[in-house]
């Protein structure tokens, strides 16, 4: 939910294969410290270099977590920890089974209807568990989801495995890519879909706001769908956050996975941080 009555702009993609260049900065061991680069850029960190050093200055956390920025105005894209792994995707999925749902809409030739939009907006601006159940089964489930997410571009990992949507999984890098689908011209979907969409996690429910968009500038837009999970093993907290944000005159799509929380707050308090700390790091050395 936006601060105010804003717009949300649809970029192009900047330079050539963004999704090729995103840094990896995986954690410092605490057993292998990373040694301070030589030359000139120890005195002048680069942007990748900087957003390493502030996460890195955040110190460890229970569980795990992985994250993804990328810096639309700037071109540059730094991801940070357990980038590769998979996470149980909970509420995530209901961005991805919307843009399924907006293939096959586009397929179709006919606009959505009064009752698909309805689930739709239930779905995404209130989390509403049933009205994704409900679009799930129309998107052909895990079937109709893979082959949707072939055309997107996701890796075998996002979907390719039995058991309710929630428990479907992704990496963040899957989630940058699905942000990079809703938010610029890089997409199957068409203009009109990657609006509605982008409408909807603009509008979230109060309650629903929190997350990546405590990256945004006070003044700035902000558009995002959260997740979150306790997992009856261990009792533990699965708790996502992806979005889109604006911070210093700069437009960044953000995606922050953990797991493995003691509590909820935990998690919202560890997405929050590392989005913010991240962003601020990424735009003050761009």
């Amino acid at each position: 939910m936006s601060r105010g009555a804003r717009t949300l702009l649809v970029l192009p993609l900047l330079g050539a294969a963004l999704a090729a260049s995103c840094v990896l900065a995986p954690e410092r061991s605490a057993a292998a410290p990373r040694p301070a680069p030589p030359g000139p850029s120890a005195s002048a960190p680069s942007p990748e270099q900087a957003v390493r050093a502030a996460l890195d200055g955040l110190g460890p956390s229970p569980g795990r977590y992985a994250l993804a920025v990328e810096d639309l105005t700037s071109g540059h894209c730094v991801t940070y920890g357990a980038v590769t792994e998979p996470f149980v995707s909970a509420s995530l999925i209901k961005v991805d089974i919307l843009a399924a749902l907006l293939l096959h809409v586009q397929d179709r030739g006919t606009p959505l209807t009064a009752g698909e939009r309805q689930l739709a907006s239930a779905m995404i601006r209130r989390s509403d568990n049933d009205a994704a159940q409900q679009l799930w089964i129309e998107v052909g489930r895990r079937p109709g989801l893979d082959a949707a997410n072939e055309r997107l571009g996701f890796s075998g990992a996002h979907a390719g495995q039995q058991g309710p949507w929630g428990l479907t999984r992704t990496t963040v890098l899957d989630q940058l890519n699905l942000l990079r689908r809703v938010f610029t011209e890089d997409s199957p979907l068409t203009a009109g879909s990657r609006a509605y969409l982008r409408s909807l996690m603009g509008g979230v429910s109060a309650g629903q706001d929190w997350g990546v968009s405590a990256a945004s500038s006070p003044a700035g837009a902000f558009a995002l769908k959260n997740g979150w999970l306790q997992r009856d093993a261990t009792h533990r907290w699965v708790v996502h956050s992806i979005g889109r944000v604006e911070h210093g005159g700069h437009v960044l799509l953000v995606a922050v996975l953990t797991d493995g929380q003691l509590a909820y707050e935990d998690g919202v308090s560890l997405v929050e941080r590392t989005a913010a700390t991240a962003v601020r790091a990424l735009t003050e050395n761009s």
